[in-house]
């Protein structure tokens, strides 16, 4: 059975303990937490913050994995950034810092997952646009790598998103990412958001589930249109829903398939339920 979870970034506006208690009441089983400022600020910790939601989603029933797409939260300045792209290495380095950290809180907090992406390379650089990208995925991966390591000894799972606009876009970056870190390989699992397929051209979404099902440990759910990366409530893209859910219940996924609309944060409330409704009317239509 798929756990339906969603984002705390599509919650902006909410104290997180307020958010649980309107996903848990929605009707949601999980609840993807994004630390930012203000809250589960990774640098700026309440002593007992992390241990009150912790207690709060058991009571809820809630299952928890960490997002870590928080925009400002390392530079007020600067979207997204420092990040594993960085051409600085202490840059690089401030992220690791960053993950180790929401690593660490991840343990606090009962969830067994994070999830993270690559960043944005300061020339614009992408996988698909390089002749050669070794040295590029080389300088990913040697971040990837000490992640990696403080995340095996916590016990964390480590799923990467392939993100648009990022270094790596798509599942064959990611191939070749898993390629360039070699034996540490099987520690990365990959969360997949089915809108960013539609973006990229991945398609059909089913099949990309299938090919992907033994590294598949997170899965972000949102619509997009063709060729345009803004995630939208189901029914206002080209994502091919039911068809996502079939397949993600034909490979056994029992992760958390987690709705993220970061730009609804204005209706939360509404687009929360909404979703939860699309995402129960296309199990019904979702093909044997």
């Amino acid at each position: 059975m798929i756990r339906f979870g969603y984002n705390t970034n599509g919650l902006a506006h909410h104290r997180l303990d307020e958010a649980l208690t309107l996903l848990g009441n929605i009707g949601y089983q999980a609840v993807a937490i994004t630390p930012d400022v203000g809250q589960l600020d990774p640098y700026r910790l309440g002593a007992n913050e992390a241990a009150q939601l912790r207690r709060q989603s058991v009571d809820l029933g809630l299952a928890l994995t960490i997002e870590t797409g928080a925009r400002f939260l390392l530079d007020p300045a600067h979207k997204h950034d420092p990040n594993l792209m960085n051409v600085h290495r202490e840059g690089r380095e401030r992220r690791v810092d960053y993950y180790r950290r929401c690593i660490d809180l991840a343990v606090e907090l009962g969830a067994p997952l994070v999830s993270l992406w690559a960043g944005t390379e300061s020339t614009g650089a992408t996988f698909s646009t390089q002749e050669d990208p070794r040295a590029l995925l080389e300088r990913l991966a040697e971040g990837l790598r000490s992640v990696l390591v403080h995340a095996r000894a916590r016990g964390v799972v480590i799923g990467f998103e392939p993100e648009p606009g990022m270094f790596i876009e798509g599942p064959a970056g990611y191939k070749a990412l898993l390629e360039t870190l070699g034996p540490d390989a099987g520690d990365l699992g990959l969360t997949l958001d089915v809108g960013h397929l539609v973006v990229t051209g991945d398609r059909p979404e089913g099949d990309v589930i299938r090919a992907h099902r033994e590294q598949l440990v997170n899965v972000h759910l949102d619509d997009c249109p063709i060729g345009i990366h803004e995630h939208r409530p189901f029914g206002q893209g080209d994502l091919d829903l039911p068809g996502v859910l079939s397949a993600l219940q034909e490979v056994g996924f029992r992760g958390v398939a987690s709705v993220e609309l970061s730009r609804d944060s204005h209706r939360g409330p509404e687009a929360a339920a909404e979703a939860l409704g699309a995402l129960r009317a296309a199990l019904a239509d979702a093909p044997d």
